[in-house]
């Protein structure tokens, strides 16, 4: 009888183990980017065995989120040619890409790694499978790692475009709050002034008059255009650049930070 029993409890533990050994599959993943799609289980986080699953389903599982990473490497290709039609759009992609695809990207590496250790991994389609998994992953997480600057920069340019458009309202506004309907010409007064994308200034003068100074040069004076040869005699330039060198460099209209040089004032 002690012999039986003894049996029976080997039989009861081989049982046992034998139901912990082969878990249920876990249960299927929907996941989304952009306009692609794929289902996939994550047997590392259930600990399960991805051998123990159905080859098919495993190999319709990983290929899904083989070709949404794929998908997803290509269609952010463009993101360092800000002036691609398309770039707007990667980036947009890209954004929710750092917000969802991480957890993604760690379950495929898991699973990835449980496949190299099935019984079938070099059988049909696995080995492929495994090997564009690999570049797929280490591809996508490159491109999470540019994520930071790229939508910084995106970031800084739709700051500047902003800025661009509203200055010009700002210097119309300017205008009519410093200038008279009939300016006279010669007396340099300055209404506005603004420094540009490219580190350059300009000063505004009621009379049309303009002080121009290019990034790493001298201030210029700019005389009105279709100027009257009396009115010329009346502009005398020096004190269009004295206005400049005088006018308050916390006033002057500055593109946003990381455009241009701060220092703004001319070179007396």
């Amino acid at each position: 009888m002690k012999v039986i029993r003894r049996r029976l409890a080997l039989m009861a533990l081989g049982a046992t183990l034998s139901a912990c050994a082969t878990r249920p599959a876990p249960p299927v993943q929907h996941y989304s980017l952009g306009m692609s799609r794929a289902d996939f289980r994550d047997y590392g986080g259930a600990k399960a065995n991805p051998c123990d699953a159905e080859q098919r389903w495993l190999s319709d599982e990983l290929t899904a989120v083989n070709g949404l990473l794929a998908r997803f490497v290509e269609g952010t290709d463009k993101l360092g040619n800000p002036n691609s039609v398309d770039h707007p759009r990667q980036v947009e992609l890209l954004k929710e890409a750092q917000r969802t695809l991480p957890p993604v990207l760690d379950v495929h590496e898991r699973n990835l790694r449980g496949l190299a250790r099935c019984g079938f991994k070099d059988k049909g389609a696995f080995p492929e499978i495994s090997r564009r998994g690999g570049e797929l992953t280490t591809a996508a997480r490159g491109r999470l790692a540019e994520a930071d600057g790229v939508l910084a920069q995106a970031a800084l340019r739709a700051a500047q475009g902003k800025w661009k458009d509203e200055s010009l309202q700002r210097e119309a506004t300017a205008r009519g709050t410093w200038c008279t309907e009939t300016p006279k010409v010669g007396e340099a007064t300055v209404y506005f002034a603004r420094q540009g994308l490219e580190g350059g200034t300009e000063w505004f003068f009621c009379d049309g008059s303009r002080v121009e100074q290019r990034a790493g040069t001298e201030p210029a004076f700019v005389e009105p255009e279709g100027l009257k040869p009396q009115d010329r005699r009346r502009i005398k330039p020096p004190r269009y650049l004295e206005a400049a060198v005088n006018f308050p460099a916390e006033e002057i209209d500055r593109a946003p930070e990381g455009s241009a040089p701060k220092s703004a004032a001319p070179t007396p």
